[in-house]
């Protein structure tokens, strides 16, 4: 009898604790954020150029500079939040973050769950391999061993070619071990791979499988939220700032929907 009491007190604790995790302040206009006066959106910091750790431990890149912005021109104070990207999506719906601004490719799987912003740049999947490699294009990958990031629409587009797949926590550890002479080929966003390039990893971009649209995360629940980053991202498409936060990174301006 004293179990079950216990059990009832334990079980009572754990559904009051989800409850208050998952309690929002919520805006006059309807908006529901973690905290009234804060942005708190989520991201890897295993991305770079995207997301990546300073000395401090904090964040910054290309990403972490576009929910600054965001969050700033929602006139909310931002607030970076490190989750594993393996685990974004789960986070944004359970309330961990109000956002993620984390490099999420738009598809029908992950629309189910949540919600997307309109898109804030354009990429696409690309194969890497070494310089001396066979490999040129996807026909080229049957039976090859690719390696791909745990959780990314990258290991879907590499499911289709190959079943050899070897999972990573990020790209740019899968692009580190491919430099050194592990698996046939990695396959990832072209700016990742060209960034990665440039920093001295032993890798040629070979066939750019596809394009895509990268976008912000936000839970289907909160609609008045995706509707001001929405607002917020046209204001700074058409002030400039996110091109020159693109310039910044990468020397082109990668937030233009391609020709």
């Amino acid at each position: 009898m004293r179990l079950k009491y216990i059990f009832c007190l334990v079980s009572l604790f754990l559904l009051s604790t989800l409850t208050a995790c998952a309690q929002k302040d919520e805006l006059s206009d309807g908006t529901k954020l973690i905290d009234k006066e804060e942005f708190i959106f989520a991201a890897s910091g295993e991305f770079k150029p995207f997301s990546y750790l300073k000395d401090d431990l904090s964040m910054t890149g290309f990403d972490i500079e576009v929910g600054n912005a965001v969050g700033k021109e929602l006139g909310l104070k931002p607030v970076q939040k490190r989750m594993k990207f393996k685990g974004l999506i789960e986070g944004i719906k359970t309330g961990r973050a109000d956002a993620a601004v984390a490099s999420h490719t738009i598809n029908p799987d992950r629309a189910k769950h949540v919600a997307f912003s309109t898109p804030y740049y354009y990429s696409g999947p690309q194969i890497f391999t070494r310089p001396d490699s066979d490999i040129k294009t996807v026909d080229d990958l049957k039976g090859k061993e690719v390696a791909v990031a745990k959780g990314s629409t990258y290991a879907d587009v590499a499911g289709k070619y190959t079943s050899n797949l070897k999972m990573y926590d990020s790209d740019i550890t899968a692009l580190k071990a491919l430099s050194i002479g592990r698996h046939d080929a990695v396959i990832t966003d072209f700016v990742t791979g060209k960034s990665s390039q440039q920093e001295g990893f032993k890798i040629k971009g070979q066939q750019l499988i596809e394009r895509s649209e990268q976008a912000i995360v936000v839970p289907k629940d909160n609609p008045e939220l995706l509707k001001r980053i929405n607002m917020a991202l046209q204001k700074l498409r058409d002030d400039g700032t996110l091109a020159r936060i693109s310039q910044k990174y990468f020397g082109q301006d990668i937030t233009k929907k391609p020709e």
